[in-house]
């Protein structure tokens, strides 16, 4: 459905024609307007519509009705079709969410497609309607307002991982919860909220990086002012601290998993000695028992006097040695 349709004219929010090829014919008239549709998750009906008026490619259309889509930048004869992954993180499940907004930019009109329910578009547009100098710079405007709107998200969540990332290498570290089977599929767990989160930011270098001017031969990316390559390029730079703290939290989640399965053989290799150790002390009698439990009518001993209380002192004598020695070797 269209959440929002306007029309900026030198900045500001004007009043326009309802109909779609109305609005844009006034916008190209002008020269400084250019028209803002919002839709969110919108039928193949209900897009129809859009698609005609505005001339968009059926590849992107395709791609912006169907959603699970991989963020990148295609460029077509009439408009610039950019595709991104906001995310949200809610720390007291620790589960990583993400939404897709989609953006159509061509030299009059920008229309922006939201699935889920991570993205920040209603905020962008209030902001940017505070800001008139701003928009007075047209779609680019926009479409730079909504990748930093969306990078500066993944900071915060990339802080809040970084954060949660903490807690759990505490967890795994004491001595009193180190070694149990929750913590490894915690571990585990947040390792998958890393790589959802991975998905959303990684593949967004490429695009940024054509939208700074900096990609390949330095191309320069058509309905994009020349001047706003800047302004792309400080929202690069964040993505790529970004992308660095997710694989640094990705390695870091490997490590403490490694840690955690080393702690918990280390933990078995000390109860199997100690099994080994209470065995061995519970053999010695085992055999001196078996040994005069057998039924035999000549055997030493049998009929001395001090015969039991003898047997009884050397065990005793054999159990306290094998306790000590096994003491202090570190098995008990």
């Amino acid at each position: 459905m269209i959440v929002d349709c306007a029309i900026y004219r030198d900045g500001r929010r004007t009043e326009g024609p309802e109909d779609l090829s109305d609005a844009l014919a006034q916008c190209r008239l002008g020269g400084d307007a250019f028209v803002w549709i919002g839709l969110y998750e919108p039928t193949e009906n209900e897009f129809d519509q859009v698609t005609e008026e505005f001339g968009l490619h059926p590849l992107a259309v395709e791609d912006a009705l169907k959603a699970h889509q991989r963020p990148k930048l295609e460029v077509y004869d009439d408009s610039l079709f950019m595709v991104l992954k906001p995310v949200g993180y809610e720390p007291k499940s620790d589960v990583v969410s993400s939404g897709e907004v989609m953006v159509f930019v061509g030299d009059s009109f920008v229309v922006t497609v939201r699935h889920g329910e991570e993205a920040p578009l209603a905020a962008v547009r209030h902001r940017l309607e505070a800001e008139p100098e701003m928009l007075r710079h047209g779609p680019t405007a926009v479409l730079y307002s909504i990748a930093d709107a969306v990078v500066d998200h993944y900071v915060d969540v990339a802080r809040e991982l970084g954060t949660d990332l903490e807690e759990l290498e505490a967890e795994v570290f004491a001595p009193d919860t180190g070694g149990s089977r929750h913590t490894a599929s915690s571990i585990y767990a947040f390792k998958r909220q890393v790589l959802e989160f991975r998905r959303a930011t990684g593949p967004l270098a490429q695009p940024l990086t054509r939208l700074a001017g900096t990609g390949l031969y330095g191309i320069h990316v058509p309905f994009v002012h020349e001047k706003a390559q800047p302004f792309f390029r400080d929202v690069s730079d964040h993505l790529t601290r970004v992308n660095e703290s997710v694989e640094g939290l990705d390695r870091l989640v490997s490590d403490i998993l490694s840690a955690h399965l080393a702690q918990m053989s280390v933990r078995q290799n000390d109860d199997m000695r100690k099994i080994s150790a209470w065995a061995a002390m519970a053999a010695v009698p085992t055999m001196i028992a078996g040994i005069y439990g057998m039924n035999f009518d000549h055997m030493p001993e049998l009929h001395w006097v001090w015969s039991y209380p003898a047997v009884i002192v050397v065990l005793a004598a054999l159990e306290v040695s094998l306790f000590r020695l096994f003491k202090s070797r570190g098995w008990l």
